[in-house]
């Protein structure tokens, strides 16, 4: 979705030549707009109550006031979606940006190429109109649960799937899950390969989940979430009466790695009418297929509504396949999960 108006973006970096990069790169599009730059965190705020920007991009490592204050700060005087712009050196630091509010991040490239550059800019403006789109109300919303400690029962697996706007939604809805942890979860995030390990060591340290990235071999168990590892795909077969992961390489078809549709397609394999398969916040189709396959083989498929969904791309295109059962917000999902797990024990 394109507004008529441009996204007017703020860039704030210690680097000028960062500063100038991202400029470049933002006004390649006739839809963006950027309206001011800054090199610290305070001329940064500044610069937001004065210019009121649409979308910030933030460099984390800064002078005087560093990225994590400015969150702090932003948040709670005038809340406006973040971009934070990483290097794949600092991946833990990222992980605490979003909890601090931020709506996504980016890979900084470590070598600048015209190749990279390329794939840099349309993340870039993508992840920019993205977040245009949130709700004021969304970036106040608290991240951290407490959660409960129960018994482990048996083993349940649902699939969930998301893009932009997810690492948050899929904690959210771990959080929401800690009552049932008989629960085993696998998790697409589309994710860069160098951050989906910190990615789950981030979200391991919540509650009753052990949360780790997927690796070839692994078995399912209750109270366990997996990650798929970024670059590769994630699927689950049968084994020797277990349920084993797979970690294999993308192939030429792949239009994503890891795929949301690969997922759900072996899920729709493997489990059959108890496959379960959810569709979170996310930009594009994937998981529309594999919605399909998982309705086909007599399984459920949820979507998140477009109330919560910071980008509805992923929710809308898989409840236009007929496919999806139900349609929640983020907040309902997991006692909606919960409820199904127990009815299923």
């Amino acid at each position: 979705m394109m507004s008529l108006e441009p996204v007017k973006v703020l860039v704030v970096d210690d680097s000028a030549h960062n500063r100038r990069l991202l400029t470049q790169l933002l006004e390649s599009s006739p839809d963006v707009k950027v309206v001011g730059t800054a090199c610290d965190g305070n001329e940064g705020l500044r610069q937001v109550l004065a210019l009121h920007p649409d979308v910030v991009t933030l460099d984390l490592e800064m002078p005087r006031l560093g990225g994590y204050s400015f969150l702090r700060l932003l948040k709670s005087t005038a809340p406006t979606p973040v971009i934070v712009i990483s290097s794949y050196a600092h991946k833990a630091d990222v992980f605490k940006a979003l909890e601090l509010g931020a709506f996504d991040f980016i890979a900084k490239p470590a070598k600048p190429t015209p190749d990279v550059l390329d794939k840099l800019r349309k993340e870039l403006l993508e992840k920019v109109h993205a977040a245009k789109l949130v709700r004021p109300s969304d970036l106040s919303k608290p991240v951290r649960g407490k959660p409960r400690m129960v018994p482990l029962e048996p083993s349940f697996v649902v699939a969930i799937g998301a893009s932009t706007g997810g690492p948050p939604a899929v904690q959210r809805l771990l959080e929401a899950l800690s009552p049932e942890p008989s629960m085993s979860l696998l998790v697409c995030q589309h994710m860069p390969k160098q951050f989906t390990r910190a990615f789950a060591e981030r979200l391991d340290r919540l509650g009753p989940f052990s949360v780790r990235e997927a690796e070839e071999g692994d078995v399912l168990a209750p109270g366990h979430v997996f990650i798929a590892p970024g670059g590769r795909q994630l699927v689950v077969y049968r084994q020797t009466g277990q349920y084993v992961l797979g970690t294999p390489h993308p192939t030429m078809q792949d239009k994503h790695a890891p795929s949301v549709d690969r997922l759900f397609m072996s899920m729709a394999e493997v489990f059959g009418s108890k496959a379960v398969g959810v569709v979170l916040t996310g930009m594009g189709a994937d998981g529309a297929l594999g919605a399909k396959a998982i309705q086909k083989a007599g399984g459920e498929v949820w979507a998140e509504s477009e109330r919560t969904a910071v980008i509805y791309g992923m929710p809308q295109e898989a409840v236009a396949t007929g496919a999806v059962s139900r349609v929640l917000p983020l907040g309902e999902i997991g006692p909606a999960l919960v409820e199904m797990a127990r009815k299923r024990r």
